[in-house]
């Protein structure tokens, strides 16, 4: 029967933590008062520093017992006033002595007495302690301390007692009193344990407690499954692993010293920062931890020159994840006592990494100058930056951009052996591109005339391209394309996959984030065009999007989707969150952001609807249908900066105690164009229109604006109403991306059949490319010197006249064949600049051919399409309904393997199809207006109106409003002509006030435009 006790659990627990090394503590010598374990504190400090111990019992007098306990009030003053871990990592000083707390592991041990001290640090574990001056029956099963002082403790249950880790949570939550100094002021975490589940928290609320899991993930060594811990091996609990791996000592003194820390951004008080006590602190979740120790344990193992690609969702913490791993590799050793890395590198466009990385690091190291980032807004160019903080003693770890690399080639010298680690913050397939590859050539220094005997530029370059012994890639996302694997991945049989993972199904059943699938709607627009009667050919693709782009942006449609939107607001949005609650609309261009933000806002005056304020986002000018007199930016339509739109938007009245008495605009919905789809953390954001077709991982990252959790937020706030896409559509999106992601890898031949197939045209010639080759490494000496750079390049452009010239007169005679040269060469452009990523090929003319077709291709004539003349063509129907609503949460399924890099030539891309105008359109009317015809009892009912003189007559004299007082009575009795016989049609439309208003307002606008453009 003792196997089913909660005592035998405990039992286990510290037996194997005394086998790891740590010490049985004694309740009695708890001191309550002060919060430390007296004895163990005394004995660490006299092994440990012994002399200072002798010189302080001066001061203190020679009685052990009283001078202990006089140096331990003094210690718990300092932790009182710094923290805990404060006091740790950095000690205390007393009486001009600096007396350690605690002895961390070295970064190197080439001392020979570089672990004694480390080695003598006194890890205990108390049970049952008891901890209350003034209810001295409260006890704890667990308390951990490192020598006397409390860092965390522990309530453990057994299911088959009938408690569980619920039952453990609700001890701390209600009958451990937060004030207490223990929990206060001493303790960085509390765990709530039973054998199949970890939650901890930093921080006791009383019955605000807030508990995160702990676990590692429902599956294998993978750790790519939901919540909670696989089955555990014989002899083991599923969490075993807390006490087995994260409470060991060397792990437990890690974590302590390497990844606890408290955050920056709470309240200040009187213009001064809060004290510790007050602040945040952050403790890693299992996965950041794990992700953290297994990169710089390989790298540690394996030095640099390899790439880890790490799989984690959104809502991982990635920032502290990041912060965290390059701290630790910013001061790595190997096994040899040699560093790892001389600096690292992490290429971010996020400003709040910059800061994070700033004060978490400034928390470990107690110096500044460790972190240094490359911007605008420093001194100096962006290439002394660069050159200064890479060639600098002090800076450890440098924040850029990928986009600063490629000015900083010829600036930076002495690198060549150094090595680098480079973290990757959001790995996309771009880092294949020119950018990346000029990253390499500047770490390596690979790429100039220093690279061999024979100065080979086009062989180095190539070289250049590849991977390094001295570069090590650490790339993060959440979303990884079959390229990102490749590149980054790690190779494990006939498969690419993540180096670790944390899954987005996992996330979402931890509760970190939400699932923005579950309550999704879908619309389509209904519409007919009439035109194109001339028989003229046009390039169907081109046409077809000139026609939907017609139809989409025209006032009917840009009205219809104002008024669904802003109406959805209304009624399901504006009241969420307490008010709170904010929508995105994501629309395909910047013309029709600025369209629809027109409408939406003309129509929330209209309607007098408070609290729907309006905002829109896109980049530079747009000049709206083509008018230099309607040319507008972002700036001048939000009356205030782009930088200033962040907060703008997260503003809320009612958070602002202040608001009424000196109230501020408060903005609910914003509109956006290729603009805050990405990175953009807004929590009160609980809804989203899309009206834009979204694919693959932009369909993931668009959506994923919504999945970020607030305090009032749960899953049944969140709305997706989609205007352009299809439900199964944007759930095959999200499938690859659910739990771990693979891929096959690409054979680096395959290059070779791409240069055959651009070669067998025999469009190009040997000695023309041989000769532009020979150009561009005079180029690339002389990059640094402006007007020899400009006389270079001029020359290599006149050298592709030939091919140029070639193609054109091809493109006159065989257009078929010509475009099939266009699409292979665009091809192999495309596959070289990945997979030499990958390969690192030696080959100079596969170099060669790059370079040459880089420079070509945008020189290659096209054919002169005829122009789609927009203006015979007219919309005569239009309807936009809801064809769905759906639950689109995804099923568990297992890692998804994505296709490998494509090895089909062009993959088709010739000679595009031509159709006629009018074919066109009618083939768009059978797919967009099959359920409009000629009896629609709107159009209908509007044109027998519009027959009316007194009706023509109004709207050729007044605007669309007075228009109406006119036109309306006479469209009702002849709709009511049209539906007598329909009595549901004619209940609504005598019984819903709104019903008939919107009737009437879509009739009108459509008369009222019809009637004036037949005018003009």
């Amino acid at each position: 029967m003792a196997v089913h006790t909660e005592r035998a659990f405990e039992d286990a627990i510290e037996a194997s933590l005394i086998d790891a090394g740590w010490k049985r503590g004694r309740p009695g010598d708890y001191d309550r008062e002060l919060g430390l374990d007296v004895e163990q504190l005394a004995a660490f400090i006299e092994a440990t520093q012994p002399k200072v111990w002798k010189q302080l019992k001066v001061h203190y007098g020679d009685d052990d017992v009283e001078a202990r306990r006089q140096f331990a009030r003094y210690v718990a003053k300092e932790i009182d006033k710094r923290g805990a871990v404060d006091v740790l990592r950095h000690g205390v000083r007393d009486r001009g002595h600096l007396i350690r707390l605690a002895y961390f592991r070295p970064a190197h041990t080439l001392a020979d007495d570089a672990l004694v001290n480390y080695r003598r640090n006194r890890l205990s574990v108390t049970r049952q302690l008891a901890y209350s001056e003034r209810d001295r029956g409260k006890e704890l099963d667990l308390a951990l301390f490192v020598n006397g002082v409390p860092v965390a403790t522990a309530e453990l249950k057994n299911p088959l007692t009938g408690q569980n880790v619920e039952h453990a949570k609700d001890q701390y939550r209600h009958d451990r009193d937060p004030r207490e100094p223990l929990f206060a002021k001493r303790t960085l975490v509390h765990f709530a344990v039973d054998p199949d589940l970890v939650f901890l928290t930093t921080r006791l609320a009383g019955a605000k407690t807030r508990f995160l899991p702990f676990n590692t993930g429902s599956e294998g060594p993978g750790r790519d499954g939901g919540a909670g811990n696989p089955p555990a091996a014989p002899g083991r609990y599923r969490t075993s692993y807390l006490w087995e791996e994260v409470w060991q000592p060397e792990a437990w003194l890690d974590v302590i010293r390497r990844f606890v820390h408290l955050e920056e951004g709470a309240t200040k008080s009187a213009g001064r920062k809060p004290g510790p006590h007050a602040r945040t602190l952050i403790f890693p979740r299992y996965h950041q931890w794990h992700a953290v120790r297994s990169l710089v344990a390989h790298a540690a193992e394996h030095g640099s020159g390899h790439n880890y690609l790490v799989q984690h969702s959104a809502g991982s913490g990635k920032s502290n994840t990041i912060a965290w791993l390059a701290h630790r590799l910013s001061n790595l050793h190997g096994a040899d006592n040699e560093q790892v890395f001389d600096k690292v590198i992490v290429i971010t466009d996020r400003s709040v990494l910059d800061r994070q990385l700033q004060d978490t690091i400034y928390q470990f190291e107690h110096r500044a100058g460790v972190v240094t980032r490359i911007s605008d807004k420093a001194e100096g160019s962006k290439s002394e930056q660069v050159s200064a903080a890479l060639a600098g003693e002090t800076t450890k770890i440098l924040i850029v951009t990928l986009q600063t690399f490629p000015f900083v080639l010829e600036k930076v010298d002495g690198l060549r052996g150094k090595r680098f680690a480079i973290i990757v913050d959001e790995a996309h397939s771009s880092q294949s591109g020119e950018s990346a590859a000029a990253l390499k050539r500047v770490l390596t220094k690979l790429g100039s005339d220093e690279i061999d005997e024979d100065g080979d530029l086009l062989t180095a370059s190539g070289v250049a391209r590849g991977r390094h012994e001295t570069l090590s890639y650490f790339a993060f996302t959440a979303t990884p394309k079959p390229k990102t694997l490749e590149l980054f991945g790690t190779r494990v049989g006939e498969t690419v996959r993540p180096f670790h993972v944390y899954s987005m199904r996992q996330a979402i059943e931890e509760g970190f984030i939400l699932d923005v699938l579950r309550n999704y709607v879908t619309y389509k627009t209904y519409w007919r065009l009439t035109g194109g009667e001339d028989g003229r050919e046009v390039d169907e693709r081109k046409a077809s999007a000139a026609l939907a782009r017609f139809a989409v942006l025209s006032p009917a449609s840009l009205q219809q989707r104002a008024e669904i939107i802003v109406e959805h607001f209304v009624k399901h949005t504006r009241g969420r969150l307490g008010g709170r609650a904010k929508a995105m609309v994501v629309t395909r261009s910047r013309e029709h952001a600025v369209k629809l933000y027109r409408k939406i806002k003309d129509y929330v005056d209209m309607r007098g609807y408070d609290g729907c304020g309006v905002l829109v986002a896109f980049s530079g000018e747009v000049k709206v249908d083509g008018l230099d007199t309607d040319t507008v930016t972002e700036p001048s339509l939000n009356g205030f900066s782009e930088a200033a739109l962040p907060q703008a938007f997260a503003y809320t009245r009612a958070d602002d105690e202040h608001a009424a008495a000196n109230p501020k605009p408060e903005y609910r919905i914003l509109v956006v164009a290729e603009k805050y789809q990405t990175g953009f953390d807004q929590p009160l954001l609980t809804t989203m229109y899309v009206d834009k077709s979204l694919k693959g991982v932009a369909a993931v990252q668009t959506l994923s604006r919504l999945n970020r959790t607030h305090p009032r937020k749960g899953q049944d706030d969140l709305f997706v109403l989609d205007f352009a896409n299809e439900a199964e559509d944007v759930q095959a999106s999200f499938r690859p991306f659910f739990e771990a992601t693979i891929t096959t890898p690409t054979h680096p031949n395959l290059i070779y059949d791409a240069q055959r197939a651009v070669m067998d045209h025999q469009l190009l010639v040997e000695s023309e490319m041989e000769a532009f080759a020979d150009e561009y490494e005079r180029a690339q000496r002389h990059a640094g010197d402006r007007a020899k750079w400009d006389r270079a390049h001029a020359e290599l452009y006149r050298l592709t006249d030939p091919a140029r010239d070639r193609f054109a007169q091809l493109l006159d005679d065989d257009p078929e064949q010509a475009e099939d040269f266009r699409a292979t060469l665009r091809d192999y452009v495309r596959k070289y600049g990945f997979l030499a990523q990958v390969v690192g090929y030696t080959d100079r003319t596969l170099e060669r051919l790059y370079v040459y077709g880089k420079m070509l291709l945008p020189r290659l004539p096209r054919r002169q399409d005829p122009g789609i003349d927009l203006g015979q063509v007219d919309l005569t129907h239009l309807r936009i309904g809801k064809t769905g609503e759906h639950d689109l949460a995804l099923a568990p399924e297992g890692e998804q393997v994505l296709p490998g890099f494509s090895g089909d030539g062009a993959g088709g891309q010739h000679e595009r199809p031509r159709t006629s105008l009018a074919e066109l359109i009618a083939e768009l009317n059978e797919r967009f207006g099959s359920n409009l015809g000629e009896h629609d009892i709107v159009r209908g009912s509007a044109e027998a109106a519009m027959a009316d003189p007194q009706v023509r007559a109004a709207a050729f004299a007044n605007d669309e409003e007075n228009f109406g007082h006119v036109f309306d009575d006479v469209f009702e009795d002849k709709l009511y002509e049209r539906i007598e016989n329909d009595t549901k049609a004619v209940q609504m439309f005598a019984d819903d006030p709104q019903f008939n208003s919107e009737l009437k307002s879509i009739a009108r606008r459509y008369a009222y435009e019809s009637l004036r453009r037949d005018v003009a």
